[in-house]
């Protein structure tokens, strides 16, 4: 059988059986750089047909995905076929243009490779993906990761600038303690301690306890 035959074999099983699945079947080719098929749930969503999906190629995800979570997953799905392992699926959480007038929601997918070819190659991967409900605990968890990992982003080069020192104070404020534990707990003086919480407000910018809680929650100083 040539690695084309199998292709048109492996769609047509999934395709008998997708739209019975609670979720949206998603076939790619095996470097994921294009799809194959998706299951008509995923295709009302997306308002688009597989002949568009497939022209699409790379595309896909610029116009479906949001851009700044690529640096997250696309490194995993890399490890995936490198693995080129039919046993080992990968498990992530996405933000996908379904909502109403394109706005993104969360979906949780699982992705895996579904056939190799002649040569050994990953030749297809499937993905199942599930839109997380609104109301759900998992997905205000989960929507709290994210954001955490954006303000991650767009706060690094500030959290950089802190001395391990200031690091350290802020850990302690955030645990609630006051100057006087602080100076004790580091060895150093109150006025000390007052003078990082000085520079900790200067360099990151913040006029709070909560926003200065941020960035140890962040950077996992708690």
């Amino acid at each position: 059988m040539t690695d084309e035959e199998l292709i048109e074999r492996k769609i047509a099983e999934v395709a008998a059986v997708a739209d019975d699945l609670p979720g949206v079947i998603i076939i790619l080719s095996g470097d994921c750089r294009q799809v194959l098929y998706m299951s008509a749930m995923g295709l009302a969503k997306l308002n688009t047909t597989v002949p568009e999906l497939k022209a699409m190629g790379e595309e896909y995800y610029s116009r479906y995905f949001n851009a700044d979570e690529a640096h997250k997953y696309v490194p995993q799905v890399a490890d995936l076929l490198e693995r080129n392992d039919l046993t080992y699926s990968l498990t992530l959480f996405q933000q996908v243009r379904t909502g109403p007038q394109g706005s993104y929601q969360l979906h949780l997918s699982t992705v895996r490779i579904l056939a190799q070819g002649n040569q050994g190659q990953p030749l297809l991967t499937v993905c199942l993906s599930c839109i997380l409900d609104p109301d759900c605990h998992i997905n205000t968890k989960a929507q709290r990761l994210l954001d955490e990992n954006a303000f991650l982003r767009a706060q690094s080069a500030r959290f950089a600038s802190l001395t391990n020192r200031e690091r350290q104070v802020l850990a302690c404020i955030c645990r609630g303690q006051s100057s006087g534990d602080i100076a004790e707990s580091l060895f150093i003086s109150v006025q000390t301690v007052d003078t990082h919480r000085r520079n900790l407000r200067q360099k990151l910018g913040t006029t709070s306890a909560y926003e200065l809680g941020q960035y140890a929650r962040a950077f996992d100083l708690l």
